[in-house]
């Protein structure tokens, strides 16, 4: 007997709907798991040495962890290089197109300047190097400074190169909190390599100070900061004007052995124009409004400055135009001149 039409009907409606239960049946298998929980920052990085306790002096205490004798590299526009572990150099100012390629040759993928001068960003991302710049002062490291360097460490890539200037003080310091948050060193450990190793001296004992005494930032504090990893920034006013004073002054002091003569090595490098241009910065900074409420002890170093470069400056005329009887006034002007520096720093900038 011939099915009905209404029997074709229910079979029909019967078949559709099982294969709509399939489907839903199989939806439910095939959904996706639960996401798990992100990992907390702090898993991802070793434990971070506490803070010491009953320090008087933290630049002694650098002394008295007994590390094997170091000596820093000078090589290809890199001085006072040392490779503290896998992810920390450190070292001075790159100097050239050729100290970049250095980095790169070492796997350095991210620089950090701790310097106030603007780092030259343009020339390492061009030799595959990212720069972060941090700029601190010698008296010390700030909260902030800290979760700044924290944060570059923990979340831009290593292996990772830290400089200041000459790489022996601020540099020295900053590769220190990498070695903290990155490699779990011990506080005593970093500091002791940055007086036996990299050579920071006791002028800075707050930069020692803050190592061992700050609680470090933690992985989810540096995690939660808000900060935009900038390549380079700048101040103005009188910290800029003493970022350039310092390089001027330390080109005098390589010529002044030399009887301020041209060194074949560095041509690029005059005594006169470094003073020249020396004498044109103590003169403007010295009218800044910002300096105008600093204490009269540090006035007057800022006028001793003035007087002393813009006396080298004649001296050094007259030596350039053959006028040997110079030589001996250009060193008194430039001895004068440096006494002052070294004198307001150890009050104003160190401290």
């Amino acid at each position: 007997m011939r099915p009905s039409a209404k029997t074709n009907s229910s079979i029909a409606l019967a078949i559709t709907m099982s294969t709509f239960v399939g489907v839903l049946l199989s939806c439910s298998v095939t959904r996706p798991p639960t996401p798990a929980s992100p990992e907390p920052a702090a898993a991802r990085f070793p434990a971070v040495a506490p803070p010491l306790a009953d320090v008087a002096n933290a630049y002694v205490l650098a002394g008295q962890r007994a590390l094997p004798v170091r000596k820093g590299e000078d090589v290809h526009g890199l001085h006072n290089l040392f490779q503290l572990s896998a992810n920390v150099w450190s070292g001075s100012e790159p100097d050239g197109e050729a100290a970049f390629e250095e980095l790169a040759r070492l796997g350095v993928k991210t620089a950090i300047s701790v310097d106030g001068k603007r780092p030259d960003a343009e020339l390492a991302a061009k030799h595959g190097l990212r720069y972060v710049h941090v700029p601190i002062e010698y008296k010390g490291l700030t909260d902030e400074e800290l979760l700044q360097l924290a944060k570059t460490f923990r979340e831009c890539e290593p292996p990772f190169y830290l400089h200041c200037f000459h790489g022996r003080h601020r540099g020295p310091a900053a590769a220190a909190v990498g070695r903290l948050v990155l490699d779990g060193a011990a506080r005593e450990q970093v500091i002791a390599e940055m007086r036996q190793w990299c050579g920071t001296a006791s002028d800075y004992e707050g930069l020692f100070r803050d190592l061992v005494l700050k609680p470090m930032p933690t992985a989810d504090a540096s995690r939660d900061y808000v900060f935009d990893f900038p390549a380079q920034r700048s101040f103005g006013g009188f910290r800029e004007a003493m970022v350039d004073a310092a390089r001027r002054h330390d080109a005098l002091k390589k010529l002044e052995k030399r009887d301020f003569a041209i060194d074949p090595a560095h041509p690029d490098i005059d005594a006169l124009e470094s003073a020249k241009q020396l004498a044109d910065t103590f003169a403007i900074s010295g009218t800044l409004a910002e300096i105008f409420d600093r204490p009269a002890d540090f006035h007057g170093w800022m006028e001793v400055s003035k007087v002393e470069t813009v006396a080298l400056r004649d001296a050094l005329q007259r030596l350039r135009g053959g006028d040997a009887t110079a030589l001996a006034p250009a060193r008194r002007a430039y001895a004068a001149m440096t006494k002052a520096c070294i004198d307001c720093h150890q009050q104003y900038r160190n401290h």
